[in-house]
This record gives C-alpha cells, sequence and structure tokens, in this order.
C-alpha cells in the first residue's frame, strides 16, 4: 500500500476541522470520511474522525473509527485515551477499566493526554489514582485555568478542602470568566461574615458580560453564601433567579415523570410479585435510594466505615443493565417499563453484581446509593432477592428545599420550579408507598432526624437490617479518606449536625407554591 502523505492527510484533516468550528458539521463529517478513505494508515486522521464523531454524539462510529487508528499504532497513549472515552460513553465500563488502570502507569506527553485521564479515573471513582494526574495537567500547563478547576473537583471529592478553594482562588485568578469555578467555590465551606464572596458574586453579576449559564452559577453561589452569612431574603431572591433561569433553559415536562411512575406501579404490582420470574442468590449489594439530599450520602458514609461493606457511591449500573436487557436504548420510558417486565431477573442481577463488583473494593457487601433506585426497587427484589434495601426519608419541606436549593449538574429537571418538584415528590411517596404494599418488609426506612439525633442507634439498626453487627467505626466516618463525588462531598467531612433540620422554617413564605402543592396531594408540611 501507498504510504500517506502526511502534509496532504494533515491540510485535510485540519479542513475538517474547521468546518466543525464554523458550525458545517455535515461537511466537516464528510471531509473526515474523504481523510479516511485516501489515507487510510494515517492514524491520526481516525482519531480525529473518532473525535469528530463523539463531539456530535455517535459514539459507533467514534470507536469504529479509534479502533483503525489502534489497528495501526497498538500503543499509541492517545487513541488509547479515546478508546476508553468512546467505551465509558457507552456505559462499557468494564472494558474501560483495564486501559484506564494500564494508562495511569504510563507516561504521557501533554497536558491535555494528563487531563483526560484524570477525568477518566474520577469518572471510575478512582480519585485517589486520578489526582497526581490533575496535578501533573497542572505541572505543564500552569496558566491553564480548566486544570486548576479540574484539579480542584477532585481535591473536594478527597475531602482536601483548603487545598480545593487555594485551586478555585487560582482557576478564577487565571479566568474570572470560570462560572463554575465560582460555583464550586461557594460550596466549598461554610461562608461567614468575614470571609466571602458575596460583593465579587454581585458585582460580576451585575457587569452585563454574564450569559445565561452564567447567571444561574452565579445566582446560586450567592443563595449559598448569603444563607450561610445569615441573609434568608437575599438567599431566596438569587436562588427563585437562578432556578427560574435554568428551568427556562430545559425542555421538561413533569407529567412524563408522573406517568412513567403510574406505569412501573401498574406494570410491577402484587400479581407480578405473586409468580416466579427467576432471580440471582448474590446477597452482597446494599441500595440506599430515596430522592436526593435526604442523608443518603450521611448514611453512606456511617455503613462503609464499617470493615464488611465497600461503596460504589452513585452507580447507574442497575439501569443500565435493565435497559440493554430489556432491548430499549433510546426508547421511551413507558416502552421500557413494558419490556422491563419481560426479561431474566436473574441475568439482571448477575450483571449488575458483575459490572458493579470491580468498583466495590474487597469487602463482603457494597453499597449502591443512586437515588433515582426508587424507581427500581421492585425490579431489584425481583433480581436479587437477597439484597437489602434502604429508602431515606425526610421531612417533606425540608427535603423539597433542599433539593430546589442544589444546582444538580444534569440529573433531576424536576427540581426548578416548585410546583414541579411538589407534584414530583407526590408521585415519589405514591410509588414508595405502591412499593411497600407489595413488598412487605422487603424495605427499610431511615429516618433523616432520626439517624441525626441518634447516629448509633439508627445506623445500627440499619446494619442488623443488612445481617451485620454494629462496628464502633461506623461513629468515625467523617475521618474516612474514602471519597465522595456527590453534592454532599464537604459536609460528609463534618461530624453530625442538626442545623438542617428545620430550614425551611425560614422561607415558608417563599415555599407557599410548593406547599399548596403538597397540601392538595394530602402530604402535612407542618414542622414539629
Amino acid at each position: 500500500m501507498k504510504a500517506p502523505e502526511p502534509g496532504a492527510a494533515r491540510e485535510l484533516e485540519q479542513r475538517a476541522w474547521r468546518w466543525y468550528e464554523q458550525g458545517e458539521h455535515k461537511r466537516a463529517a464528510l471531509a473526515a470520511q474523504q481523510l479516511n478513505r485516501q489515507f487510510p494508515t494515517y492514524a491520526p486522521g481516525w482519531y480525529s474522525t473518532s473525535q469528530l464523531a463523539m463531539r456530535l454524539n455517535n459514539n459507533d462510529v467514534a470507536l469504529a473509527a479509534i479502533d483503525r487508528a489502534l489497528a495501526l499504532q497498538p500503543d499509541e497513549p492517545a487513541w488509547l485515551l479515546q478508546r476508553a472515552n468512546c467505551l465509558m460513553r457507552a456505559g462499557r465500563v468494564g472494558e474501560a477499566r483495564p486501559i484506564v488502570q494500564a494508562l495511569s502507569e504510563s507516561r504521557l506527553r501533554t497536558a491535555y493526554q494528563y487531563a483526560t485521564l484524570g477525568l477518566l479515573l474520577s469518572r471510575l471513582d478512582m480519585q485517589e489514582q486520578a489526582l497526581p494526574m490533575y496535578r501533573r495537567a497542572v505541572e505543564l500547563e500552569p496558566g491553564r485555568s480548566e486544570n486548576h478547576y479540574n484539579l480542584a473537583t477532585v481535591l473536594r471529592f478527597l475531602g482536601r478542602l483548603e487545598e480545593c478553594e487555594h485551586s478555585l482562588d487560582r482557576a478564577i485568578e487565571l479566568n474570572p470568566r470560570d462560572w463554575e469555578a465560582h460555583g464550586l467555590r461557594a460550596q466549598v465551606r461554610r461562608q461567614t461574615v468575614e470571609r466571602n464572596h458575596v460583593a465579587q458574586l454581585e458585582s460580576l453579576l451585575g457587569s452585563g458580560e454574564v450569559d445565561a449559564r452564567g447567571e444561574v452559577r452565579l445566582c446560586y453561589a450567592l443563595a449559598k453564601e448569603l444563607e450561610d452569612v445569615g441573609q434568608p431574603r437575599r438567599s431566596f431572591h438569587y436562588l427563585r433567579r437562578g432556578a427560574t433561569r435554568r428551568r427556562n433553559l430545559m425542555r421538561y415536562d413533569v407529567e412524563d415523570d408522573l406517568q412513567t411512575m403510574q406505569a412501573i406501579a401498574g406494570q410491577f404490582d402484587a400479581d407480578f410479585f405473586s409468580r416466579e420470574v427467576g432471580s440471582c442468590d448474590n446477597d452482597e449489594a446494599i441500595f440506599i435510594l430515596g430522592l436526593p439530599r435526604t442523608g443518603s450520602t450521611l448514611l453512606e458514609r456511617v455503613l462503609a466505615s464499617h470493615p464488611a461493606i465497600g461503596s460504589v457511591g452513585e452507580s447507574n449500573n442497575l439501569a443500565i443493565e435493565l435497559t440493554r436487557l430489556a432491548g430499549a436504548p433510546g426508547r421511551g420510558k413507558r416502552e421500557l417499563v413494558a419490556r422491563a417486565a419481560t426479561i431474566d431477573f436473574g441475568e439482571l442481577g448477575r450483571r449488575y453484581v458483575e459490572t458493579t463488583r470491580p468498583a466495590s473494593g474487597r469487602q463482603a457487601r457494597f453499597l449502591d446509593k443512586m437515588p433515582l433506585n426508587f424507581l427500581y426497587a421492585g425490579l431489584i427484589h425481583a433480581a436479587l432477592p437477597r439484597a437489602r434495601i434502604i429508602c431515606m426519608s425526610r421531612h417533606p419541606l425540608d427535603t423539597c428545599y433542599a433539593i430546589y436549593k442544589t444546582l444538580f449538574q444534569d440529573a433531576y429537571p424536576y427540581s426548578y420550579d416548585l410546583q414541579d418538584l411538589g407534584r414530583y415528590y407526590a408521585g415519589y411517596e405514591g410509588l414508595m408507598a405502591h412499593w411497600e404494599r407489595v413488598l412487605p418488609g422487603v424495605i427499610h426506612r431511615v429516618d433523616y432526624e432520626e439517624l441525626v439525633r441518634d447516629l448509633r442507634g439508627v445506623a445500627a439498626a440499619a446494619l442488623a437490617f443488612c445481617g451485620l453487627d454494629w462496628d464502633e467505626r461506623c461513629l468515625q466516618f467523617h475521618r474516612s479518606r474514602q471519597a465522595s463525588t456527590t453534592a454532599s462531598a464537604s459536609q460528609v467531612r463534618e461530624p453530625v449536625y442538626a442545623t438542617s433540620i428545620g430550614r425551611c422554617r425560614d422561607y415558608r413564605e417563599e415555599l407557599q407554591p410548593l406547599i399548596e402543592v403538597l397540601d392538595r396531594a394530602g402530604i402535612a408540611c407542618d414542622l414539629a
């Protein structure tokens, strides 16, 4: 075969990228195809095609293209990184993990490669291994604000909060318009009257140079800092502004989620559970589920301090394997519900444990605290009847306010409008009541307020439900070095505190639209 002409190949490759940057995505794709046809042995061309395809959300093409590059140059770190990235996006975590682990022991060339590897390690919940990758990216490109921000995120996950704040200060110094850095910095610690960023944030917000997404970030940061310094009225003003702007940026109808919950309850009823559906006899999994911001991270940290329990954090593995078995990727929610009733539940249990176990350590049991698994509580029991299911509960208004004031990355679209939030909460309570009716005694409820008041007693009862004896190390959860990647990553580094109980009292007037929805649903909102 004729050797590729590097100059001509690079020129065509650059043309594809120019088309992409100009928004001419179809032309970019056609140029990439031409590049690969004319120069099939030019490995960087296949790499560029893979990257372009990934940016255009065509992961199958991206994976096929990077495999062609690897066929030509099997040991090239950039190609291996891209393949791992494609596998992660496809949910093929088990295949991506060994590639990422091998690369973490290799010497890379560029800050971009180290930063990409750090991101993949972090997504695999390997935060300790991600840390030196991000540090190396900072060393190679100290003037790039993104590198300092990425380093800060992992430092926060690991509980190294002073270093985290320092890295965020540096990121903002390099790029004052790094809105995510401003948002994260507000969350790292409790702000004080003497030491906060309120004036800086308000100045930025009033500068007229902030786009819509930046406005959302700054408003949530201001709401957090103003609440910390004891100004609830001003705090809620910015919170409502940020939430409304965030809601206006998305397409979402809460009715779709409510109908899905109703479909789940209708499909997985008492008659379904009276039939023999096949199951997996594994008893290793402990699921903590419910709504976000109800104390699930606190309970996870306490229980994971037990020597017999590891944690995989918030895993999507159950939903991924369910969707695969139901043959429903890309299909509507109600179709997935219908197909889910016909799957091999024993196979679901086996696949879930196999894909989850590599991340769960060597302990006999492992925790999965994905809140959205409340949708699948019945399916979990069908697939893994010996697994333990714990549901976190918290006062309705405290729950909803805590959700409302949290800026989630992509999940929980119902959380940015008080009426949507109230309707979703009512739907959630209805589905949980359904599970407890058709599966009596299967789900163990843990009350957040009781957990805070009697940590030892409530945690011991949860461990007993899981078939485990009490261990005093559970009381030292805040000293654990285990990473936390949830919205509570900063709070779990502190001993138990009760200051968030009844916090909604300060906002009862502002929360009236929510209270009215909950009242109509028969959900009591009074505080003791």
